[in-house]
């Protein structure tokens, strides 16, 4: 059975498998209430379309649908199906059963930034509704929202790490060659997972080593490829991709073992297992080559607002994070500069050991009081 297969032999095996037979998340259908005019579930669909009209990024879209299967499902809990019956202080409501109860499932509550995404979107909804005139007043105008924090990245990997991490797929391997392929991608070029299952064929210039991004909010960009990333992409693309397509009018660049794109859900369950595999004591998922791959430009003297085009950020202190991250450059500057950084040089029989033992008397920083 193709179970038992690995590599470029189960991807065959796949591949002849009918769309009705194959694994993935199905998606639920859900059914509301739409017999009433401002019936939420009547509206919610308009509003979606809205959204479509006016060019919103499909990934926007995506979030939104998320946000009212979330909401209305804890509404129709409590029979609330109309605007007109959403007030702020059930809006008030909801927003502390997300904080108390959303992630509970996964053992953790639901992060900030999904929180404000998820209200920010409700917002957004009820304003839209309010300007219909579906409802008389917006019930969501005043409803304050979680304050923001500022969160580091977890530890960046070092290069010794990525080398190891790179070094993971088995190349023996058809497969092996397109995840490594992958993989070095995101290292060079430092981007989103989403970005990579978009990428298509003609976005990868060879000649120009440069590569055509769809960002978020369908902001495009061009980045550089760096040589050794583009020879694992050619070899992919020379040995492995025409293996894999099963169209010929299929675009994707990097292709699953059923010939389509990859979701990204299914990269960062890779990035991940090879992450695992390697040895790194910490969990990631594809973000962490992307922090890698900006921290340690950072650190060989990248200017920031090179880094900022690489990574698509339209707001520089969005980059700026990466300075705080790179602590090399500040040791550097602790060690040169603080009277304490420091043990003095070894002598006598500490220095015959290879040792620098600590003075008894350890020496007093200036203006310390003694």
């Amino acid at each position: 059975m193709s179970y038992k297969l690995k590599g470029i032999q189960r991807a065959v095996q796949l591949a002849k498998r009918a769309r009705d037979q194959r694994g993935g998340n199905e998606k639920e259908s859900i059914s509301y209430e739409l017999g009433a005019p401002d019936a939420l579930g009547l509206w919610h669909k308009v509003y979606l379309e809205s959204l479509a009209a006016r060019n919103y990024a499909l990934d926007t879209q995506e979030h939104r649908r998320q946000t009212f299967k979330l909401f209305f499902t804890w509404a129709a809990e409590r029979d609330l199906t109309r605007a007109s019956q959403i007030t702020r202080p059930i809006l008030e409501s909801f927003q502390r059963w997300l904080w108390h109860h959303a992630g509970r499932r996964k053992g953790q509550p639901l992060g900030w930034s999904t929180q404000c995404k998820h209200l920010g979107g409700l917002k957004h909804f009820f304003r839209w509704l309010a300007r219909q005139n579906v409802i008389v007043h917006n019930p969501a105008s005043e409803l304050e929202m979680p304050r923001a924090e500022k969160r580091l990245p977890h530890e960046v990997l070092t290069q010794t790490q990525v080398g190891k991490l790179l070094a993971m797929p088995d190349v023996c391997d058809p497969l092996g060659v397109r995840d490594r392929a992958m993989l070095e991608l995101f290292y060079s070029t430092g981007i989103r997972r989403t970005e990579l299952c978009r990428l298509d064929l003609p976005d990868l210039n060879t000649e120009r080593r440069t590569l055509h991004v769809r960002g978020k909010g369908n902001k495009d960009r061009v980045v550089p490829v760096g040589e050794h990333a583009l020879a694992w992409v050619e070899r992919y693309l020379r040995e492995v991709r025409p293996r894999l397509c099963l169209d010929t009018h299929t675009q994707a660049l990097f292709l699953t073992g059923y010939g389509e794109a990859f979701n990204p859900d299914v990269v960062s369950r890779m990035v991940s297992r090879w992450l695992k595999q390697a040895g790194v004591p910490r969990k990631g998922g594809c973000h962490t080559l992307r922090h890698a791959c900006a921290t340690h430009m950072l650190e060989h003297g990248a200017d920031i607002r090179f880094i900022q085009q690489l990574l698509g950020h339209a707001n520089l202190d969005t980059t700026a994070i990466y300075t705080e991250v790179s602590i090399k450059q500040l040791q550097e500057v602790h060690a040169r500069c603080h009277p304490a950084a420091k043990l003095p040089v070894a002598t006598g029989e500490a220095a015959a050991n290879g040792k620098s033992a600590p003075p008894a008397n350890p020496p007093s920083v200036p203006g310390e009081n003694v």
